[in-house]
């Protein structure tokens, strides 16, 4: 009789360790796929230095971008989003100039352009005729739109990096965005 309260316990004590494993088990899987698929973008402007010299993995990308962001430059926005998953990886970052820093801006790199667009967004510059991928605007107002008309999209470079017969499916590029009239420049750079 001893013996069979004793098995009854040991299974009891068995069976509750296993479903606290399933349960435990899936929770944790949950968890971790949740993660992996919501990617947070960064705005935090102090946390620019560390996003630029460390976090981002391609230096070459991004040495057209500020070496730091002062404290007296106008209405600075940075979106970083480290591209968990399948998710692209992108940094961005809107600031004020005067008119003349600007011009001089834009004529420099007009001269080092690939491609230029006119407005739009990375899905309206690919489908063009012999467009390529390019980024959303996303230190607009709203995040993630497109850029208005007034501003110019110049792409610096970009790589193909997706399979014959599915161009783009992977790659990067990267490059300013700047509304003259605005007096903003975007520096963009974006991985997918």
């Amino acid at each position: 009789m001893q013996r069979s309260h004793l098995a009854k316990a040991t299974m009891i004590v068995f069976l509750s360790l296993g479903s606290l494993g399933i349960v435990g088990g899936s929770f944790l899987i949950r968890k971790a796929s949740s993660s992996t698929t919501d990617a947070k973008i960064i705005t935090n402007t102090s946390r620019y230095s560390e996003i630029r010299n460390q976090l981002w993995a391609s230096p070459a990308e991004i040495q057209h971008f500020p070496r730091e962001i002062s404290a007296n430059t106008k209405d600075v926005r940075i979106a970083y989003s480290p591209g968990v998953a399948q998710a692209s990886s992108f940094l961005q970052v809107r600031e004020k100039q005067s008119p003349a820093q600007i011009q001089t801006l834009l004529t420099k790199y007009r001269k080092l352009a690939k491609r230029q667009y006119q407005g739009g967004d990375t899905n309206v510059h690919a489908n063009l005729p012999n467009g390529i991928p390019t980024t959303f605007f996303y230190t607009g107002d709203t995040g993630g739109e497109s850029f208005p008309p007034s501003y110019e999209i110049l792409v610096l470079n970009a790589k193909d990096r997706g399979t014959p017969g599915f161009k783009w499916n992977h790659g990067d590029s990267y490059g300013v965005a700047i509304d003259s009239t605005a007096a903003e420049i975007v520096y963009w750079a974006e991985k997918w």
